[in-house]
């Protein structure tokens, strides 16, 4: 099936026998595979007890418990699961295979044959792990073999992917597919360089009304934090007030903590609609915007605008994307998403020789988290080594690509030197002297290093033994593997730009918060992204470049059809990933009733009905202190405070409301409270000569809200 370098075109249609013999070798691989995978919940992450329970139960199982650990287990039937797995293998075969060739217009039978031939096989790679990992607990090594069964959900993606991006090259089979010979960047004439495909538009409109209802309906269900989500608002309200920019969540100014300042760009907006949910519709609409200079960098890269499109849905359906507008937490909303987007855009304008617009952009992501200086600095030396290789070995080229060699070095060693320069201004200058002196509070997250910034970057360059015990983890392969899984470690095609990922990678990986979960749930993996992507984008062209070899040679026998296949295959492993580790309509949590992500939790409940009677009761004049998630809904009254069990500065560093406090509002049913009735509440127990306890809307919030009022 090899053809010239580029192309795939098929030599003879495989014969009904290989093809049916190769799906029952592929069905007999996956009954080991998944016959492992469903034996305990910890290989099943993405499966809730009860579903997984369910699955086992269905298919003939009982579920059994190790008294000396406490772990359950279940033996499934291999005859069931070979039958169901069949059975599963012959309707995909023909229902897909059927639909894709009425599509396609190509010969039914001969499509199934070359899907069934170069798909199943695939899926025997399944089986191909299971025999390796049993193979190594049969030598003893046992650590080695739970590894490679904890991990084993994430190479089922790459299986599942794989076989179905093998419809591509069996419905163009019959048809050469030329590799498009594209330069590096095209010139900025190009009359088609602006124009987007509808099937990005499509997904990117699609991604932006799902999520935006999923983040609405967080705050609608009194869900939504405050701490990290909610003061961005309060942050704006408090600026058009004239109260500085600041949140009463603690004591000073907001650059005491992150010199994040892009949010102040909805202020317009801000003023005509003052609301939590505006911040969501805008952060989310600029996440998917990210989709667009994506598309643009994989076309001109790969010089497909099939390609483009593909590694756009792709941007859409990455896991790590959608838990940066939606976290686990649910803290929905970060300005750290604007620069994701922003960088996207300006790695874009300066493949395009845009330098203005690339600098607006660059300054554009700073304004959005000071991380962003933790990308800029290896690009500038990336973009430097690369004008210099440039010069060196293609002097006849001085002037190819955005910019010339020479001055691609001196912009590049400019960038680098910037981003350190601004890195330490603000680490070191300004966040210290908002804090009163105080060190950085993110140095915390590499305690083992040191306790200040300075001693941490110091550990890290004189022990490195220190970095590579805490670096070559467990923890650090499963982020690694989040990272790279959902993008079928495309960005491997182009080491180059990877490389530019590694400093951040790798202190991802020490960051003390991802080791305790070691998923991209949260928000620290924002800044890496655009850098993937890019890497992604580059490895699209390096696909339809490689010359004849043995590398062209063995992409062809794994992926045969070019770029476009690559894509699909990316395109394919984010959406595999995505249905087990996602929380979107596309994943199984979404739809698992034993899921703390399940859909129920998106319809609001008695706790937000209830909220309106209190809030209908304290005058916005006030100043109130109340549980986290009530407080989203106070930061528009005189003064919002935090009241828990932190230690604020603006409460004299001591637990419970300030001593200008009027109205204390204590949430008894979230999911986190500690006060459950008006005898556990603080105040009433220490100081009930100073509150009021008002009974009435206790009694009218069925039990929901404790509400207490200064005496005068």
């Amino acid at each position: 099936m090899v053809a010239k370098a580029g192309s795939y075109v098929a030599d003879e249609c495989p014969s009904p026998r290989r093809a049916v013999a190769v799906v029952i070798l592929s069905c007999l691989l996956q009954t080991l595979f998944l016959s492992s995978l469903l034996s305990e919940p910890a290989y099943c992450p993405f499966l809730s007890t009860s579903f997984w329970t369910w699955q086992v139960e269905l298919l003939g199982s009982e579920i059994q418990v190790d008294h000396s650990t406490g772990r359950a287990f279940a033996s499934v039937p291999l005859g069931m699961l070979f039958a169901s797995i069949l059975l599963k293998s012959v309707v995909m075969l023909f229902a897909v295979g059927t639909a894709a060739a009425k599509l396609t217009r190509r010969p039914v039978i001969e499509v199934i044959l070359r899907w069934a031939w170069l798909g199943w096989l695939w899926l025997c790679g399944l089986g191909g792990y299971e025999v390796f990992r049993v193979a190594l607990q049969m030598c003893g090594f046992f650590d080695a073999a739970e590894v490679l069964g904890i991990f084993a959900y994430y190479f089922s993606a790459i299986g599942v992917a794989g076989c179905l991006a093998m419809l591509v090259p069996a419905v163009r089979a019959t048809r050469a597919v030329k590799p498009v010979a594209t330069p590096a960047v095209p010139a900025a004439t190009d009359a088609d360089s602006w124009s987007i495909s509808r099937a990005t538009f499509a997904a990117a409109a699609i991604f932006s009304v799902v999520f935006t209802a999923m983040n609405w309906q967080i705050y609608n269900g009194l869900l939504l934090p405050h701490g990290d989500s909610a003061m961005y608002g309060e942050h704006l309200w408090n600026i058009t007030h004239g109260k500085g920019f600041r949140s009463y969540l603690d004591q000073g100014l907001f650059l005491g903590e992150h010199v994040q300042v892009v949010h102040l760009l909805l202020l317009p907006l801000y003023v005509l609609w003052p609301s939590q949910l505006l911040l969501e519709l805008c952060e989310t609409l600029v996440l998917a915007a990210g989709a667009i200079p994506i598309f643009w960098m994989a076309r001109r890269h790969s010089g497909s605008t099939t390609c483009g499109s593909l590694l756009a849905i792709t941007w859409l359906l990455y896991t790590p994307l959608q838990f940066l507008d939606l976290e686990i937490d649910l803290k929905t909303f970060r300005p750290m998403s604007f620069g994701v987007t922003a960088m996207l855009f300006g790695i874009d304008r300066f493949e395009r020789g845009r330098l203005k617009t690339t600098a607006a952009c660059f300054l554009l992501a700073l304004a959005a988290k000071e991380d962003f200086a933790l990308i800029l600095g290896p690009l500038g030396l990336w973009l430097a080594a690369h004008a210099w290789w440039q010069r060196k070995t293609e002097p006849a080229q001085m002037t190819a690509g955005p910019v010339a060699p020479k001055q691609g070095l001196i912009l590049g060693v400019s960038l680098a030197l910037f981003a350190v320069v601004y890195l330490l201004l603000v680490t070191r200058v300004v966040i210290p002297w908002f804090r009163n002196g105080e060190e950085v509070h993110y140095a915390r997250y590499f305690a083992k290093f040191g306790d200040s910034l300075g001693q941490i970057v110091l550990s890290m360059l004189t022990n490195p033994r220190l970095v590579f015990d805490e670096f070559v983890t467990m923890t650090s392969a499963n982020y690694l593997l989040a990272l790279f899984v959902p993008l079928a470690f495309l960005p491997f095609l182009s080491p180059g730009r990877l490389l530019v990922a590694a400093p951040i990678l790798g202190l991802l990986c020490l960051n003390e918060i991802v080791k305790s979960d070691p998923f991209p749930r949260h928000h620290f993996q924002g800044p890496v992204m655009p850098l993937l992507f890019w890497a992604a984008a580059a490895g699209l062209g390096v696909v339809n470049r490689l010359p004849e070899g043995r590398r062209r040679t063995i992409l062809n026998r794994v992926l045969p059809g070019g770029a476009v296949t690559v894509a699909t295959f990316g395109c394919l492993a984010a959406m595999q990933s995505g249905a087990m580790l996602g929380m979107s309509p596309a994943s199984l949590s979404f739809w698992d009733s034993g899921s703390p992500n399940h859909w129920s939790r998106y319809i609001p409940g008695e706790r937000a009905e209830m909220i309106e009677l209190v809030l209908a009761e304290i005058p916005v004049t006030a100043r109130v202190a109340s549980t986290d998630y009530v407080h989203t809904r106070l930061i528009h009254y005189e003064r919002s405070y935090d009241y828990s069990g932190y230690r604020r500065k603006v409460a004299g560093n001591k637990e419970g409301a300030p001593d200008d406090t009027d109205f204390i509002v204590i949430d008894t049913k979230h999911p986190y409270s500690k006060v459950h009735s008006p005898a556990e509440v603080r105040e009433l127990q220490t100081e009930p000569e100073k509150w009021i306890f008002v009974s009435e809307l206790y009694e009218k919030t069925n039990g929901c809200f404790i509400v207490l009022k200064r005496r005068e």
